[in-house]
């Protein structure tokens, strides 16, 4: 299956049947406000639970700059998250540099390439948490 819009619309169009397992892990979908638009803008990322928290990486496969759905959420933390038929509010926070180690490690078990991407770039990757409100 592919990863970018064809994705977000089987996913939704399934409640996740479709789309929520992908390469050996699981996705949930973001929609975050444009902070430039204003219209919403959804992406599917890998995560990761944490006790009622979900747990997302803002990669961007290694580049310089970040995703634009980090800039997004860094605008407005008010987010809709989508895992599998469950939707729900939420609210978006930057992991804090105590948890960020515990947390980073939780993702690269799930998806071992965050490491690579780190080496990639000079910015240190965003963990970010979802907290349902």
């Amino acid at each position: 299956m592919l990863y970018g819009p064809e994705h977000v619309a089987e996913y939704q169009r399934t409640g996740g049947e479709v789309g929520h397992e992908w390469n050996g892990t699981v996705v949930l979908l973001l929609t975050t406000k444009g902070r430039v638009s204003g219209e919403p803008r959804t992406t599917p990322l890998i995560y990761q639970q944490d006790g009622d928290a979900y747990v997302i990486v803002a990669s961007k496969g290694g580049a310089e700059d970040d995703p634009q759905w980090y800039k997004n959420l860094r605008a407005d933390d008010r987010v809709t998250v989508q895992v599998r038929d469950d939707v729900f509010e939420a609210r978006a926070r930057t992991a804090a540099d105590e948890e960020r180690p515990r947390l980073w490690s939780k993702m690269t078990a799930t998806w071992p390439a965050y490491d690579e991407y780190q080496t990639k770039t000079d910015r240190t990757i965003p963990v970010v948490v979802l907290e349902r409100v």
